[in-house]
């Protein structure tokens, strides 16, 4: 196969290596301060020391306070909370039963809203995307209702790449005294993540998205926002999060996430001009090709398209054996031979769905990988194509 001879990642959605200067920053937590944070002796004292600079870094970075950060397990699990979270509380609280949630939202938002409605009596409410798979503010703020409890609209799309207006929505959200959360999971390692300027209640992240590593993620609270906890135990995360902290995971996303937001500017204007190449090659040179999602406000790094004959899932394998590795929108997705809700929110026939494609670039990415790429996708489609 030529994958042996070749190999080349483009599905830096999905996940990214960890940097090197994360790592070094990780290492002295496994082996040298390795005590539990909750022990009141010299090794639990250091332990707890790096979990709260690893705090005060993430909290620098969002520019919030430290006590807004709460720690998680990954991106999945910072938007369970919010929603659940703030979902309950607002139940509790006022009585507050409908959830607004975009259309096109990552499994974590849409699964745990959908159970929320199916479980737990809640009403959720779709807010559409347009053909872009962007949300209208005028959607969401003819939508709210009195006993509306959360929005939830994501930063940027992981499977699409379109971004969405967050700090307008959450202005209307604020006026109307409705939390807001918004999935900046995909976002982090690509765009600011002030959250004074977006305006939100609550945002998540996940470590291995920008360099860190995998297994790690927060969730920022703002000061005041009601919460009721989906994991107990001990009094971890300000009671909000119980479970032992992974010490050498904290202070990896803590600098992954520093590094990501110092480097943000200049990665993302190298990366932009890689993807125009890549999106304007794809679409003059392979007839029946779609750009999905936004042309204009689109991550940096995301190509997304969808071929007429093709599938999606053919194509993939193909593409592997070249030494291409792709994916078929999200990672969650991929293998799934049911077409792309997210795509399907778009407007998209069910039949063109199914010949989804997502090239995602990375820090390491260079402009030959991308030539490269170029000069095989067309063969590679046209392939898939007789094989239809």
């Amino acid at each position: 196969m030529a994958s042996k001879q070749k190999r080349i990642y483009l599905d830096y959605a999905a996940t990214t290596p960890v940097d090197e200067r994360v790592l070094e920053a990780m290492r002295p937590y496994f082996t040298q301060v390795f005590g539990n944070p909750s022990s009141t002796h010299t090794f639990g004292q250091e332990a707890e020391a790096a979990v709260e600079e690893a705090r005060e870094s993430v909290a620098r970075t969002l520019n919030c306070q430290a006590e807004e950060i709460v720690f998680t397990s990954c991106g999945s699990e910072s938007d369970n909370l919010a929603l659940r979270g703030a979902a309950f509380a607002a139940r509790q609280q006022r009585g507050a039963k409908h959830l607004l949630i975009a259309a096109a939202e990552h499994h974590a938002i849409a699964h745990t809203a959908e159970q929320l409605d199916r479980l737990y009596g809640f009403q959720v409410e779709m807010i559409p995307v347009d053909a872009a798979g962007r949300v209208q503010v005028d959607e969401v703020e003819r939508r709210i209702r009195a006993d509306t409890a959360l929005a939830s609209v994501m930063y940027a799309n992981n499977e699409i790449g379109t971004l969405n207006p967050v700090s307008e929505i959450s202005e209307v959200c604020r006026a109307r005294g409705v939390l807001f959360h918004t999935d900046a999971v995909q976002a982090a390692a690509h765009l600011p993540v002030d959250v004074q300027a977006l305006k939100v209640d609550l945002l998540s992240l996940g470590a291995h998205k920008f360099y860190g590593p995998k297994g790690v993620g927060a969730l920022y609270v703002r000061k005041g926002t009601p919460l009721i906890p989906s994991q107990t135990g001990g009094g971890q995360e300000f009671g909000l999060r119980a479970g032992t902290h992974n010490v050498p995971y904290l202070v990896g996303m803590a600098e992954a996430l520093r590094l990501a937001q110092e480097e943000r500017s200049d990665r993302a204007a190298r990366l932009q001009a890689l993807r125009d190449r890549l999106i304007g090659q794809t679409l003059e040179n392979i007839p029946g090709a779609f750009l999905t999602g936004c042309p204009v406000r689109r991550l940096p790094n995301h190509a997304s398209f969808v071929f007429e004959g093709v599938d999606g899932n053919t194509l993939l394998r193909l593409l592997d054996m070249e030494g291409f590795a792709c994916s078929s929108g999200s990672a969650c997705k991929s293998g799934d031979p049911k077409p792309s809700g997210v795509l399907l929110a778009l407007g998209l026939p069910p039949k063109l769905a199914l010949g989804s494609l997502r090239v995602t670039l990375g820090k390491d990415t260079r402009p030959e990988t991308i030539e490269d790429f170029l000069a095989t996708l067309p063969e590679v489609v046209e392939r898939c194509r007789r094989l239809a």
